[in-house]
């Protein structure tokens, strides 16, 4: 834990979590803005149940792993991922905290059929996980239930 001084003299936890939590998590157009780009939207909806890597975001989504990971950033930034390095991959998955709220939003915007076409190629990389390049999660490796409602 890090921790500063306010003008008040109060010491601050400024670990990036801490940070994270109170001052992104409570500015709606930061939260908002990381939802407003149909990839990020993607994204979201991808690593709503599972944990992902950048390659494999990429190779569902069809771009390259750069534009995946700046995306993959901004989502973070707003506090929208967990994740957990193994070896040099990191994965990411939205924390369980935030599904309540992803629920809420997709009661007034049901998915797309271009949501299908992703879940369906996801679920093929992800058979191929075991031969790919991507050791899989450790702990973020169990797949949760899905998110629709």
């Amino acid at each position: 834990m890090r921790t500063s001084r306010s003008n008040g003299g109060i010491l601050l936890d400024t670990s990036p979590g801490i940070v994270t939590i109170f001052l992104v998590m409570n500015n709606a157009v930061v939260f908002f803005r990381a939802l407003a780009d149909e990839t990020r939207w993607r994204i979201v909806r991808l690593v709503a149940d599972r944990a992902l890597c950048v390659c494999e975001l990429a190779d569902i989504l069809g771009m390259p792993q750069s534009s995946v990971s700046s995306h993959v950033q901004i989502i973070r930034k707003a506090g929208l991922l967990e994740s957990e390095t193994c070896g040099k991959w990191t994965y990411f998955r939205i924390p369980g905290g935030r599904l309540p709220l992803l629920r809420g939003i997709l009661r007034h915007f049901p998915d797309s059929a271009d949501f299908a076409a992703d879940a369906e190629k996801a679920e093929a990389r992800l058979a191929r996980r075991e031969t790919s390049c991507c050791p899989g999660p450790v702990k973020l490796g169990q797949r949760r239930k899905s998110l629709t409602i």
